[in-house]
């Protein structure tokens, strides 16, 4: 029984054709073969007989894929069984980090505000 477990970092995270190519186990040109892509339209209507790639606004841009659509297309057209995404929590990024120090401090300021 063919299984797909792609643990996506986060559900806004596309992914590139490397990592479809693993998710699926097929080939790199199986992979260009299955998407969806025109080279007259850049972004052609949705085909659901297709890996659809996310909305590109020039030709040179990657092809960029929603780990849900993966699952759909791996799903409905490969007959892959089991379909699971895992999405995880994206790790902190330093701006983030200075974010919740940013709020923690306010947080303290209030309340000194507070009881005073």
């Amino acid at each position: 029984m063919d299984n797909i477990d792609s643990n996506i970092t986060s559900s806004e995270e596309l992914v590139g054709i490397d990592e479809v190519q693993k998710f699926l186990n097929r080939s790199r040109a199986s992979v260009y073969r299955y998407t969806n892509t025109d080279l007259r339209n850049l972004n052609p209507s949705f085909n659901p007989r297709k890996l659809n790639p996310e909305y590109r606004t020039d030709l040179k841009e990657p092809l960029r894929f929603h780990p849900n659509e993966i699952a759909r297309f791996a799903k409905d057209i490969l007959r892959i069984k089991e379909v699971t995404v895992e999405v995880f929590n994206s790790p902190s990024s330093a701006a983030q980090n200075i974010l919740l120090q940013i709020l923690e401090e306010l947080k303290s300021i209030k309340s000194l505000l507070e009881k005073s």
